[in-house]
């Protein structure tokens, strides 16, 4: 089936000029892009027990369910990015919010976990298109730089708001209406997002001559789904069967072809040229480390919650909240915290405040109450909040402002990445009973170390500065 939009032709104007509605609104849809996709990342992880009871299957089919929308959300986002450039950003940004819904609801109506899977694969895929083509079209509506400073700041602020608020509203769903409804609630926001689009933002200009690189799209996709899958069917399987070394195996290769076709390709998916900036590189790695850190535990924690806890899923929502609602206020004081002590300082700090707060979280067992865990959980929050924005300002930092977009998509699939290997990481330890909790505790033994390795790496790279 095929989806055809009548797409009314804009001629792009000053900022100054334009209604301030207008242009507000367009902000309005851009976040609505944003957030929906940050929502997603978060409001499944209350409904995986939930969904594993209707649908059947055990820990590795709920770890595709996470993991399909996080490998096509960081193979595609590069790509996404360059198509937006070449056929016009508001275009493809409402091609992906359309995507998005349908895929929506195609896994609030999945029979299967496999239908499921595939759904939020496409959904996945909507995302990546989604986040890289609504920061284009706010700085072509925002010709300001202090404006368009303040516009993305909304912008991530209502990510951070969605992401804090997809527990809650995950356990809130699934508890009034069951497990489904957690997809049907995009449907309105995609509906909104298209109209304000369609109606209030201005197209970008387009840019004929940006290469799409296939080639090593195609790569990316196979060998992170290649690693992520042996990863995933190792823990059910054993490391040590056949098709799980085979599926190691193949994303080496299919890694080892992707790098070489990068290092040759006119315009590459993914300019190998920005790792010759160590510090970008570390940046890169650090949020890499970040990310299977803290998506990997709200993985692991969601069923601990649930299965070994026997929480309710608004239960198991309104334990994330204090985790999550730590993300925001620390974005928030991290640049005054970084200019006061230096951002590799306060990138360091960040990672060792969650790494402490993994730490005490050993001592969780079946039964350990909410207020032996509360505490850390807002400790994991807080560190990770602080440590992101200063990351992210050193790695735009390293390179040329004229290359300051695709470092950004560079951090964002980086990111995106570690989320993948998190979960299928963390999940392929995970038993039941008391295996369950012995898997919690090495997830956490490794979140910690991967957080320190990052904190240490960073000073130490500062102190040859």
């Amino acid at each position: 089936m095929q989806t055809t939009f009548k797409l009314h032709s804009f001629t792009a104007q000053p900022e100054h000029t334009r209604s301030h509605l207008a242009t507000v609104l367009t902000l309005a849809a851009m976040s609505l892009g944003y957030g929906v996709v940050q929502l997603d990342v978060t409001i499944v992880n209350t409904a995986l027990n939930s969904i594993g009871a209707s649908l059947g299957g055990g820990v590795a089919e709920l770890q595709w369910v996470v993991s399909a929308y996080t490998i096509a959300f960081a193979a595609f986002i590069l790509t996404a990015g360059a198509l937006g450039d070449r056929l016009g950003a508001r275009r493809i940004f409402m091609a992906g919010f359309a995507l998005f819904t349908l895929a929506s609801l195609a896994c609030a109506l999945a029979p299967t976990a496999v239908i499921l899977i595939a759904a939020r694969c496409v959904q996945g895929l909507a995302a990546a298109i989604l986040v890289p083509n609504s920061l284009a079209l706010l700085n072509h509506t925002y010709t300001d730089p202090k404006a368009r400073g303040r516009a993305v700041g909304v912008w991530a602020a209502g990510a951070s708001l969605a992401l804090t608020a997809g527990p809650f509203i995950g356990g809130a769903l699934i508890t009034l209406v069951g497990w489904r409804a957690i997809f049907l609630v995009n449907l309105p926001i995609g509906l909104a997002g298209l109209w304000l689009a369609w109606r209030y933002a201005e197209e970008t200009p387009r840019l004929a001559r940006r290469e799409i690189d296939l080639p090593g799209q195609v790569a990316a996709i196979a060998a992170l789904g290649a690693l992520a899958g042996a990863i995933i069917e190792g823990g059910a399987l054993g490391f040590d069967d056949p098709r799980v070394i085979a599926g190691f195996v193949l994303a080496a290769v299919i890694g080892c072809l992707f790098v070489h076709r990068e290092a040759r390709a006119p315009q590459p998916m993914l300019p190998l040229s920005l790792f010759g900036h160590r510090m970008f590189a570390l940046s890169a790695l650090v949020g890499l480390l970040v990310n299977i850190a803290f998506y990997g535990l709200i993985f692991v924690l969601s069923l601990y919650f649930q299965d070994v806890n026997g929480w309710s899923p608004f239960a198991t929502g309104l334990a994330f909240v204090p985790m999550m609602g730590m993300v925001l206020p620390a974005n928030l004081v991290a640049a005054r915290i970084a200019e006061r002590i230096g951002a590799p300082q306060a990138i360091a700090l960040g990672a060792a405040i969650a790494a402490a707060g993994c730490l005490t979280l050993l001592s969780i067992a079946p039964g350990t109450g909410y207020l032996a865990i509360g505490a850390q959980l807002v400790a994991i929050g807080g560190g990770l909040g602080l440590l992101v924005p200063p990351l992210t300002a050193t790695l735009l930092g390293s390179v040329e402002k004229s290359r300051s977009g695709i470092a950004a998509g560079v951090l964002n699939a980086t990111r995106q990445t570690g989320s993948v290997l998190g979960v299928a990481l963390f999940g392929s330890l995970l038993g039941r009973g008391d295996a369950f909790v012995a898997g919690a505790h090495a997830a956490l033994v490794i979140s910690a170390a991967v957080l320190l390795v990052g904190a240490a790496a960073i000073l130490v790279r500062r102190s040859e500065n």
